[in-house]
């Protein structure tokens, strides 16, 4: 639902422990964390999405590089290289090898690299044709242009681009910054804004806005049911929200979405919503297969600002948008004209053509660029990769223990039965988990199964028979899952001062209305901000303890005091508790104890990985770090403490 999506969050506030199956297996501790989650993670959009060889590239052949330059005009810039070693790293003793690595990278990202050089030839060589030519000013004009988007000076922009994207300054200015000023030349005549798209716009970032609720359902007959009984009775619209509405984020908050806006999401439910008066109910709206219905809560005004001193932006955004449909379609003329061949994916043509991996116009690009880009783009990820992977080798050795395919396929059967992924006969369709995660993730059979499927059945070998499920942690799953949660209003501040500053004004009229008008002004946290306060309710073991003590102390009415969590400040005010479940804690007792044992065991991977991690020698050469095994004091209890402090189940 285009305009309830972010309106809260999941009911149920699982905590970082749930569970999945892993679809990649990323650098460093984020590769950890994907063995914890083992969900189906989206692969990340890098800048310039519009430009697929702009997506995460980190350099190329020098070369080709300076040539592609000089006919489109551009100066050399500094050329980005690797270190030449023959061994990138020594694990433990054991190196892997700068071919290896290499062939890693080719396999994991050799497609997408090969399609950059490809795009990458074809766009410098139409530049050439057109006498289009880009200067150093004009990159380092757009360098600035781009941190001024952000608020942000040159150095504070290059310097977050390095550190958040691992793109450095000459790497930005030739993969990035240059591929745009070429396109834009190339379709200037295409990025023109009218008028019309202007004043579009500007109503659409600074309009008018209003505040809503929302009931979406399936049936016609209800849709129709419920909407009577909302003409008669438009204050039952949080109940009934709460009741029926199958949008499972707005109905956990009484049915509010996010304030809509002009020219955003769905025609029909934005002309709708700006025609209704406040507390008046609309028509029963088809939208996407469902029937929804919406009640206005008031209209937020327009943002007062000067038109001219933000034109300038919104049409610069404008022409950004226009430059990625542009982009595709130019790309489709330069291919369908131009001579390519894939010799990369064609073995019988590779035997023709040894170490070419393609052909643009008569041009080569071979192996060993393939290999060289691939390594420049994406060896520090992939490193650390396989120093993962070649640790747990070494883990298994130690223990006498093998993965075996059979560990593999139940992984993915396990992880297939997770998702949901059933065939005709409600069994487990391995095949088609795996096409969903190959399609999903754009990686193949064999990339899901080394970065993700093998690293998850190794760890739980090595972890296996080491985690039970307590009777507490049955209870306290049940009680999680299944009992009482404090309604509530919330507002997040984001220093103390601010926050006595709040609370004392909440506490000189502690009224939900009241309470309502300060989280909309004062909460950092856009939700609450958007939505007056109004959050999931707080259920007991949800991974919030602090919140949680205090939450269930407070009376309805009852103003909390200032909680601090982290470097946030939260101020609550109890509206009451929900209704128990009518539910006896043995009939949903094997639910509970397949849910905890999946956490647990995910938590001890986890720590397992940790522990290996610690204890490894790793001299990383690619990314110049070392790393010697960690001194542990004597006190061995810790791993148990550890143990005892996993939270239960937390959401049904």
């Amino acid at each position: 639902m285009s305009h309830a999506d972010s309106s809260g969050t999941d009911a149920t506030n699982r905590s970082a422990d749930s569970v999945g199956p892993v679809a990649r297996a990323p650098s460093g501790s984020r590769w950890r964390r994907r063995l914890v989650w083992l969900t189906c993670a989206a692969i990340v959009v890098g800048v310039c999405s519009f430009l697929r060889f702009s997506e995460g590239q980190r350099g190329a052949n020098a070369q080709s590089e300076r040539a592609a330059a000089t006919s489109a005009g551009e100066s050399a810039l500094p050329r980005v290289e690797r270190p030449q070693h023959d061994v990138m790293a020594l694990v433990n003793g054991q190196d892997i090898s700068r071919r290896d690595l290499i062939d890693a990278c080719i396999r994991g990202h050799g497609k997408d690299v090969l399609e950059s050089l490809v795009n990458k030839k074809l766009i410098t060589g139409h530049c050439e044709r057109r006498g289009i030519k880009i200067t150093d000013e004009e990159i380092a004009a757009e360098v600035d242009r781009m941190a001024g988007r952000f608020k942000l000076g040159r150095e504070q922009w290059l310097e977050m681009l390095e550190k958040e994207r691992g793109i450095g300054p000459q790497e930005y200015a030739r993969d990035i910054v240059w591929p745009t000023l070429a396109l834009r030349k190339l379709a200037a005549a295409d990025l023109e804004v009218s008028p019309e798209e202007l004043q579009k716009a500007f109503e659409q970032q600074y309009g008018e806005m209003v505040r809503a609720r929302l009931i979406a359902v399936s049936s016609a007959e209800l849709a129709q049911q419920l909407h009577a009984q909302l003409t008669a009775q438009p204050e039952r619209f949080p109940r009934l929200a709460i009741e029926h509405s199958i949008d499972v984020n707005s109905a956990s908050v009484g049915g509010l979405i996010q304030p809509i806006r002009r020219h955003v999401g769905d025609p029909n439910i934005e002309r709708e919503v700006f025609g209704l008066a406040e507390g008046q109910i609309s028509s029963i709206l088809q939208v996407a297969g469902q029937f929804v219905i919406l009640k206005s809560e008031g209209r937020i005004p327009a943002r007062e600002v000067q038109r001219d001193q933000v034109e300038q932006q919104i049409v610069e955004k404008i022409k950004d948008e226009k430059l990625r449909e542009v982009a595709q379609t130019l790309f489709k003329q330069l291919q369908s004209v131009a001579t390519i061949q894939n010799v990369f994916n064609d073995p019988q043509l590779s035997k023709t053509m040894p170490g070419v991996v393609a052909t643009v116009n008569g041009d080569r690009i071979t192996l060993k660029e393939l290999g060289q880009e691939s390594l420049l783009r994406h060896g520090e990820e992939v490193l650390e990769s396989e120093i993962s992977h070649l640790l747990l080798r070494q883990e298994l050795a130690r223990a006498g223990l093998t993965v075996q395919q059979a560990d593999l396929d139940a992984e993915m059967l396990h992880a297939a039965e997770l998702a949901g992924v059933l065939d005709s006969q409600d069994t487990m369709d391995l095949n088609q988990w795996i096409e969903k995660i190959a399609a999903e993730q754009k990686i193949s059979r064999a990339q899901y199964i080394n970065d993700a499927v093998w690293p998850s059945a190794a760890l739980k070998k090595l972890t296996a028979g080491k985690v039970a499920v307590t009777e507490e942690d049955l209870n306290r799953g049940f009680e999680a899952n299944y009992g009482a949660r404090v309604r509530c209003r919330a507002i997040v501040l984001g220093n103390m001062r601010r926050a006595q500053e709040v609370w004392d004004k909440a506490r000189q009229n502690p009224s939900v209305e009241f309470f309502g008008d300060l989280a909309e002004q004062y909460s950092i946290e856009p939700t609450s901000k958007s939505l007056r306060g109004e959050v999931p309710p707080l259920q007991r073991y949800g991974g919030q303890p602090q919140l949680e003590e205090v939450a269930y102390q407070l009376q309805p009415g009852e103003l909390s005091g200032i909680v601090q969590l982290g470097d946030k400040f939260i101020i609550l005010l109890c509206e009451g508790q929900t209704e128990r479940y009518d539910i006896d804690q043995t009939d949903v007792q094997d639910i509970l104890y397949r849910d905890i044992y999946e956490k647990k065991i995910r938590l001890a991977m986890n720590r397992k990985f940790v522990a290996i991690r610690e204890q490894a020698r790793v001299d990383n050469y690619l990314a110049g770090t070392s790393q010697a095994p960690v001194q542990h004091s004597a006190d061995s209890s810790s791993d148990v403490r550890r143990d005892a402090s996993v939270q239960p189940a937390s959401g049904p």
